[in-house]
């Protein structure tokens, strides 16, 4: 189908399909920009990107969601700051490329997505993904899915102006169907954990609040630079090496602002080892984790809202096994960890109660550990 909307908007036909998924973060959230653990998993949401090399210089950019619309832009003209719109996270990702040497040039592209814009699903990360492992494609660059997810972040730090970690990038380019992505931020190594929710008689559903979130606001910009200040007046390189039985010492030589940072950072890295340990034993004991990490997230990091934590002390009453936001915060959805009978209960709990509350319906889906970046056809 939209390889036809290609043909119609360019007039010829593209040269390939190619395809990045949003994810979902089990556990470790806020850590990544702390040189920290995650432990996402891919969704079987994509971006979806068709593309044609151009040899005029031009970078021609649409979108499903615009229909008609072309944004065209010079390659070679690309600077960070401009006033793209969604347009900048491809362009960006363009950008990056070619200030790291890659003598790319102009094309056609033509994107359609469902994954949830603003849902702390990655969507940005899925479109940057998605347009830079078909760049690598179109142009023959031996470039691995840790590099192309180092040139993604990039784009959306410098040229987009959003200080994210890489670990959205590294979930879309690198997780396998059926695991979570075990990531180590500082070096980029990463380790699959089989996670087969169906094969334990578990449901991971997703909820979506419908609470936009906008990373490029200023507040997760100051969250991390309040880490970054915390490490500092530590004497560490980064809090991801404060062990925590050194953590309550380190409190007491900062600032009170920066202690809860700090507390969510440490407790949070421990949270994923314990996650990857009861993944590997008795998946259904992440619950209890995940409610944990809710717990720092709203009380000591402060992302929460009034929505995410509606939908997590509801679905925990309702009999699920834990629930968390996920994302980067301030909206955006909730990942609800459920044993398979109780999943419809838990849903129209959630449900019944935004309904109570005045709320937006919320979206509710089930999450099923996917597949990273790949070209379709």
């Amino acid at each position: 189908m939209s390889a036809a909307v290609f043909r119609g908007l360019f007039g010829h036909d593209p040269e390939g399909e190619w395809a990045a998924p949003g994810r979902v973060n089990l556990i470790g959230e806020h850590t990544d920009y702390n040189d920290g653990f995650s432990l996402p998993i891919a969704l079987e949401q994509t971006v979806r990107a068709w593309a044609r090399r151009r040899d005029d210089g031009l970078l021609r950019l649409a979108s499903t969601r615009t229909p008609g619309r072309v944004v065209e832009l010079d390659v070679a003209a690309l600077v960070p700051g401009g006033d793209e719109g969604w347009a900048a996270y491809p362009a960006g990702v363009v950008w990056a490329l070619r200030r790291a040497g890659h003598a790319v040039g102009g094309a056609d592209v033509l994107i359609d997505s469902d994954v949830p814009a603003g849902a702390g699903l990655s969507s940005s990360a899925a479109l940057e993904c998605a347009v830079a492992t078909a760049y690598a494609d179109l142009h023959g660059l031996a470039l691995g899915p840790r590099e192309l997810a180092l040139l993604a972040q990039r784009a959306e730090n410098e040229f987009v102006g959003v200080p994210c970690g890489v670990m959205d990038q590294m979930a879309s380019m690198c997780c396998r169907a059926g695991s979570a992505l075990h990531l180590d931020a500082r070096d980029l190594a990463t380790r699959d954990i089989p996670f087969d929710p169906g094969a334990a008689g578990l449901v991971l559903l997703v909820v979506d609040t419908r609470v936009h979130h906008d990373l490029g606001d200023g507040a997760y910009a100051a969250l991390r630079t309040g880490c970054e200040r915390a490490a500092a007046l530590l004497g560490l390189p980064a809090l991801r090496d404060l062990a925590p039985a050194d953590l309550d010492a380190a409190l007491g030589r900062l600032p009170a602002e920066l202690r809860p940072l700090v507390r969510h950072v440490v407790t949070e890295d421990e949270r994923v080892r314990q996650a990857v340990d009861v993944l590997e034993k008795d998946p259904a004991a992440l619950g209890p984790i995940l409610t944990a990490g809710h717990a720092s997230l709203r009380d000591d990091y402060r992302v929460s809202c009034a929505e995410t934590d509606l939908v997590v002390t509801t679905a925990v009453a309702a009999g699920a096994l834990g629930a968390r936001m996920t994302g980067g915060g301030f909206g955006g959805s909730v990942v609800v960890l459920v044993e398979q009978g109780a999943a419809a209960g838990v849903a129209e709990a959630v449900t019944a109660a935004f309904a109570a509350a005045g709320h937006t319906a919320p979206g509710i889906h089930t999450a099923t550990p996917s597949r990273g970046a790949h070209r379709v056809r």
